[in-house]
């Protein structure tokens, strides 16, 4: 798909990876872009900023929590009022924090649930659309195990399952909506920098910051520019990682056991 004039939903998107990505897609010719976050006047100030860097009119801010279903379901209904459509849905909110960790399946997974069927409802083909992109976001922790964080580890494995099963083609082939996974690596932004002061309690927080202090993150303008990659060559259902500040790589997730052990 070209970005070219396409219309953007993105939640999330008032800071950090978020930003990046608004910010990379009207760089590379998106027509508007509608930013959902709970964060009020930071979505704000993320909209005028972009409006003055690439024209006014480009980006609006909806106040929308997405843990919450009326307003999830509402920043969708004013985005299509506004821009009459939706070609891109990007669905990036999420939290890392174990401590809250209800609040944390609601944000993480609940949201991207709801958020891919809003995202399935109003661009599908069988709906009446005319297709469309869906990019779920993970992460690296979605694909391999983690003893620091097992429960966001555990969100993120779902985001990957959900994004892969509606993108079958039993599901393709009525809608015309490619779904696809970006996996971010260690990435600098306030869930990282914050990261330790949101684990369990009976977790080792010294044996993390020992077995972090050799790890470097990457910028998230990195992440943003395989996003874009994503969205103009990624096959559906298909699973991509973003790391380390080099471009992006698709990894497989396999169907089934690859051994199975004998009892």
């Amino acid at each position: 798909m070209q970005i070219k004039n396409k219309i953007v939903l993105l939640t999330g998107g008032a800071n950090g990876i978020g930003f990046a990505y608004a910010r990379e897609l009207l760089r590379n010719g998106a027509g508007r872009i509608a930013i959902l976050d709970v964060k009020d006047s930071s979505g704000k100030e993320a909209a005028s900023k972009l409006n003055k860097e690439f024209g006014q009119g480009h980006v609006i801010f909806i106040f929308c929590d997405v843990s919450k279903p009326q307003e999830l379901e509402a920043g969708f209904a004013e985005t299509i009022k506004q821009f009459g459509g939706l070609d891109i849905l990007i669905n990036n909110a999420g939290i890392m924090d174990d401590v809250r960790w209800e609040l944390m399946i609601a944000t993480n997974v609940n949201a991207v649930v709801r958020g891919t069927l809003l995202g399935l409802q109003y661009m599908g083909k069988d709906k009446g659309g005319k297709g469309g992109v869906i990019i779920n976001i993970a992460s690296i922790l979605g694909s391999v195990p983690s003893k620091y964080f097992p429960i966001y580890t555990g969100t993120k494995y779902a985001v990957i399952g959900l994004s892969q099963s509606f993108a079958m083609p039993y599901h393709y082939e009525k809608t015309g909506v490619r779904i696809l996974t970006l996996c971010p690596g260690l990435t600098d932004t306030e869930s990282l920098r914050k990261s330790q002061e949101r684990m369990l309690d009976i977790i080792d927080v010294e044996e993390l910051v020992g077995d972090s202090s050799n790890l470097t993150s990457q910028k998230v303008d990195s992440v943003a520019h395989g996003l874009v990659y994503m969205i103009r060559s990624a096959q559906n259902s298909t699973v991509w990682v973003a790391e380390n500040g080099e471009p992006v790589y698709q990894i497989m997730i396999p169907d089934r056991l690859l051994t199975k052990v004998s009892a």
